[in-house]
């Protein structure tokens, strides 16, 4: 009975716990009350306005920054998505102000951010898939490569690739993954480790004096897959050069070509390739090539820096292979989180 009377004042609007929407409605009513009647409300907040149409225009035709003075273009499409925050900073503004016309201006910058971005904020992992690739910036001065080997074995990768290895550090590596990889290949700084056959190794020429990229057939059950492994050149932020990323685009270029030149029509990248999809100066790269994570992840996948993702340099990019799903690892030694995905060999053109 009095689990009924309670029932019966709240359905009459009694006592009961308020609803959360209606919660919301009254701090809205008490937000805007006194904008009625009052016609500055649209001429209020140009600034904050102004700022929202900015970022709305930053967003829209980043492709259209030029790289000409500190590479700007390209570091604004490193952490191009990071720009959402400023959405929920005009907003505040926007209201602070008892701004109409900021308020309008405000939906700018978040119909462009949801067009961009809108789809990576949902699940579109599948079930199938033939193979699990994993790949891994292990750091070079990783201060437990043993673990960090260990934890990667543990994903259940098939195979799996590691960069910035150390010549002091591959036996390592090699001893803590021999009882999970049959096969495996160091070309320089970057190695793979595989269950199944590696044909056709080589090191991949991509412009540095040095090899820090890697090429080899890895005959599956379901079909030989030309797997690449790459680690481009680190980019920096400097006050006096702003984002000096020469070198890295020079590599990429080189990258492009030879996965253009592939003669296998099921290839697979993985690797630290220092910049993002957004980049335009891995065009090279990611034109002729699909991110596991855009097509099967859920979420942006950032796994640089560790400690706190901010960017998703790490990739894994397919052709000629069906992305079925893709996710980060847990934190191990490195500065980086490992990054996995499963994709479907057998059904793919």
């Amino acid at each position: 009975m009095a689990q009924q009377a309670y029932m019966t004042e709240t359905d009459n609007g009694g006592s009961g716990p308020e609803r959360r929407g209606a919660r919301f409605r009254r701090l809205m009513d008490r937000l805007v009350a006194d904008w009625h009647g009052d016609r500055r409300i649209w001429r209020r907040g140009r600034v904050v306005a102004g700022l929202a149409v900015l970022v709305a225009l930053i967003m829209l035709l980043h492709a259209k920054i030029p790289n000409r003075v500190g590479n700007l273009g390209s570091l604004i499409e490193t952490f191009l998505p990071w720009l959402g925050l400023a959405v929920p900073v005009l907003l505040v503004l926007a209201v602070v102000r008892k701004s109409a016309t900021a308020l309008i201006a405000v939906l700018l910058p978040s119909i462009v951010w949801l067009n961009l971005f809108g789809g990576l904020l949902t699940d579109k992992a599948g079930g199938g898939g033939d193979l699990t690739v994993a790949t891994h910036n292990v750091n070079a001065d990783n201060a437990d490569p043993s673990g960090t080997a260990r934890d990667v074995a543990a994903s259940g990768a098939d195979v799996v690739a590691l960069e910035e290895l150390t010549e002091a550090a591959v036996p390592t590596y090699e001893k803590a993954l021999a009882s999970t990889y049959k096969y495996h290949s160091v070309q320089g700084t970057v190695g793979l480790w595989s269950k199944y056959p590696l044909t056709g190794v080589k090191p991949v020429d991509i412009k540095l004096g040095w090899t820090r990229a890697m090429r080899a057939t890895v005959t599956t059950p379901a079909g030989q897959v030309a797997v690449y492994v790459a680690h481009l050149p680190s980019v920096r932020v400097k006050v006096e050069a702003g984002f000096t990323a020469h070198q890295r685009d020079k590599s990429a270029d080189a990258l492009g070509e030879a996965i253009a030149d592939e003669k296998l029509t099921k290839v697979v990248l993985l690797g630290d390739l220092n910049g993002t999809m957004n980049d335009r100066s891995l065009n090279a790269v990611t034109a002729q090539m699909r991110s596991t994570q855009g097509a099967a992840g859920s979420g942006f996948g950032f796994s640089w820096p560790a400690s706190f993702p901010m960017a998703r340099i790490d990739q894994i990019m397919v052709k000629g292979v069906e992305p079925e799903s893709s996710w980060t690892l847990p934190e191990t030694g490195s500065d980086h989180l490992p990054v996995a995905a499963r994709v479907n060999v057998a059904t793919s053109s």
